[in-house]
């Protein structure tokens, strides 16, 4: 079956959640979210400064005046949220997700957190317990639908006000099909992405550990290298 964005459902009503969207990868996504109209919240332990980074990306070019991007503390952007992003760093993943078990349930939950580990030979994938990231997140939160997407997406390129496209693909893991569907039509509202299923969550290490190669092409060539997929 040939890819066919056509296909995808409206999620252009959908509240986009950020926990962690004040770090740079949470914050790019934010900003291309909210460029492309999607209502946004950010979320941090801080209510006061996810208020601060929501305003900022507000201002930022490409967002349209009035759009809605509004900041809260962690748990009340999981509870207002129709899908909830993890983008926090690896050392504070498992404490930050099993406080949200609560107001996660029912949720869609995209975990994009990568394991690594660095060191004087450069990035490394770190051995997970449960197998991967999101399998931890999934094993903390066993009442919310979960996926990994988003894992290969360049912060830079992501806060490039300048970048009106970022070709790549996004590879969507997941238990859940129509979860998988949902995802990869956000995926689609920042122009040049595609998402793709890519399989189940146990699928999901080898996704997060080629992070660590994507920083050493991006290291060597002096780029931000992502994935695209051929052939479909």
């Amino acid at each position: 079956m040939a890819y066919d964005a056509s296909t995808l459902p409206d999620v252009s009503g959908l509240t986009v959640g950020i926990i962690g969207g004040t770090g740079d990868q949470g914050r790019g996504l934010a900003y291309r979210f909210a460029r492309a109209g999607q209502q946004v919240l950010i979320g941090s332990r801080s209510a006061e400064r996810a208020e601060q980074s929501a305003r900022d990306i507000a201002a930022l070019p490409g967002v349209a005046a009035g759009a809605e991007v509004t900041g809260a503390d962690n748990v009340e952007t999981a509870r207002r949220s129709d899908v909830v992003i993890i983008a926090v760093p690896w050392d504070g993943h498992a404490d930050t997700v099993a406080a949200l078990r609560e107001p996660l349930a029912g949720k869609l939950v995209v975990d994009c957190v990568n394991p690594l580990g660095f060191d004087k030979q450069g990035p490394y994938p770190l051995r997970v317990p449960e197998g991967s990231a999101v399998q931890q997140a999934a094993a903390l939160l066993p009442e919310s639908r979960i996926c990994a997407a988003f894992n290969h997406v360049s912060a830079p390129l992501l806060a490039d006000p300048e970048l009106d496209r970022i070709d790549l693909d996004v590879l969507i893991c997941t238990e859940d099909r129509e979860a998988a569907g949902i995802v990869a039509a956000l995926a689609e509202r920042i122009p040049g992405m595609r998402g793709i299923y890519a399989g189940r969550l146990r699928n999901a290490h080898q996704v997060e550990a080629f992070t660590a190669n994507l920083i050493a092409i991006n290291k060597r060539y002096k780029a931000h290298a992502g994935i695209r997929v051929t052939d479909l």
